[in-house]
């Protein structure tokens, strides 16, 4: 009986053992409050450069769920996966793979309101940790539809 019970009590410090030692990037990632001020574009500024002809534009992401993609997003930009998960993380490192670090890259998700977003953190992380200097986020107060297209800003859908 003492011999059972020391086994249990060995399995179960050996399991939490491993479990500490699980790497960081297994953890959640920040909050979308993480993401530095500096770091956020405005949906107005967005839209104004996505009009100007001359005006340089960066490489748009959404980061966030297919089916609010095929839905609505913005012209021109490209369907990442969601980055709380895995898969998408996967599709989004495997998207920027051959880029130059110094690429400007925007992403946005727009699933939610910004403080409870679990893409937009999870992706800007990547991509910082990638060693891509260059990283903005839309800063989407409400969600997607809300911040962008209910104030006329240009939409596509499918894709």
């Amino acid at each position: 009986m003492m011999r059972n019970a020391t086994r249990t009590f060995l399995g179960f410090a050996l399991a939490l053992v491993f479990f500490s030692q699980l790497p960081n990037a297994l953890a959640a990632p920040g909050p979308a409050s993480s993401i530095p001020k500096a770091a956020l574009v405005q949906p107005a500024d967005l839209a104004a450069t996505l009009r100007s002809a001359s005006a340089p534009k960066p490489l748009i992401l959404h980061v966030g769920f297919h089916i609010l993609y095929m839905q609505a997003h913005i012209p021109g930009s490209e369907y990442a996966g969601p980055a709380s998960e895995q898969a998408g993380l996967q599709l989004l490192k495997n998207r920027v793979a051959k880029l130059p670090k110094n690429t400007p890259i925007l992403i946005y998700c727009g699933c939610c309101p910004w403080g409870d977003c679990p893409n937009i953190a999870a992706a800007y992380d990547a991509l910082r940790a990638l060693g891509f200097t260059q990283v903005k986020a839309l800063y989407i107060a409400d969600n997607f539809g809300t911040d962008w297209m209910d104030r006329g800003y240009p939409v596509a859908r499918g894709g």
